[in-house]
């Protein structure tokens, strides 16, 4: 019996985008995940500045 090793990539960040509604990641392998900043109630109440950094 043989068993097949899977190789898997693990897409790193490639842009990271934030506005007042929404967390949006761009990944290397061509997908974006976007969450609202209300998941995160540290970015839903940081200062425009504060998100940029």
């Amino acid at each position: 019996m043989t068993t097949l090793a899977i190789e898997l990539e693990i897409p790193s960040a490639e842009n990271v985008t934030v506005t007042d509604d929404t967390l949006s990641v761009d990944l290397s392998d061509g997908r974006t995940i976007s969450v609202p900043t209300a998941w995160y109630p540290r970015l839903s109440h940081a200062e425009p500045k504060e998100r940029e950094n």
